[in-house]
């Protein structure tokens, strides 16, 4: 029974005692007032205003209310979920960008590297070319300590120890040494030895020829006299 419903029994219920007493003061003998309206009309207008609703209409109201909490039910999730998904879209996004960022900062690292590298090759080449061959006192002849200090005005310093090592091996700083199998000749045992003069006339005589025809070598061959070097030990020649 609804709340409505049990208001109107209880309505009913009232009314029908007020009946009661009505009729058993009539049978007393006693007056009712004048004006006062008929306890049983009251009784029927009450019943009537408060009269049970249908049962149709209470489930058509029960409908309507459990549909009404499955669309605000259904709304917050839809809420929720586009927040997660909102939430999930800024965390990748975050993330992609922190990975483009780091790939563009190793590209420019490797691009920088290389630039220093070329750079550096490109100066050592220059240098060879720093001080000319006839820039140096003729002698009649070098000691080996003489033929080193040339070694190092012509050759850069970061490259003079991978130099000295290869002129150790092919000569040990001997700048008239003479393959007598192949007849490579000087500091670098150039071969054929008449390369060298490219370098210069005197290259069978003086040692800063050889040592200026000698680096170029290197750097147009092997990019610096540590890579040369580098070729040499793995070969045992270049």
């Amino acid at each position: 029974m609804s709340r409505i419903s049990v208001r109107g029994f209880a309505v009913a219920s009232a009314t029908a005692v007020t009946t009661v007493g009505a009729v058993v003061g009539v049978a007393a003998g006693g007056q009712q007032q004048q004006g006062s309206s008929d306890p049983i009309e009251a009784t029927a207008a009450d019943s009537t205003l408060l009269a049970d609703i249908p049962a149709g209409q209470q489930a058509v109201a029960q409908t309507a209310s459990l549909t009404q909490q499955a669309d605000v039910q259904s709304t917050a999730a839809d809420a929720e979920a586009r927040k997660s998904a909102e939430e999930s879209a800024r965390k990748q996004a975050a993330k992609d960008a922190k990975a483009k960022k780091a790939a563009a900062d190793k590209a420019a690292a490797e691009k920088l590297a290389k630039e220093r590298e070329a750079k550096e090759k490109k100066e050592v080449a220059s240098r060879s070319a720093t001080r000319d061959s006839s820039s140096f006192p003729q002698q009649a002849s070098y000691t080996i300590s003489e033929v080193q200090a040339m070694a190092r005005q012509i050759v850069p310093s970061g490259q003079f120890q991978c130099f000295s090592n290869i002129v150790d091996h092919e000569s040990t700083w001997n700048y008239k040494a003479t393959n007598p199998s192949s007849g490579a000749y000087g500091l670098v045992q150039a071969l054929p030895a008449g390369k060298m003069a490219s370098a210069g006339a005197d290259w069978q005589t003086n040692p800063a020829t050889q040592i200026k025809w000698g680096l170029n070598y290197m750097n147009e061959r092997y990019g610096s006299p540590c890579d040369a070097w580098s070729f040499w030990q793995a070969n045992g020649h270049y």
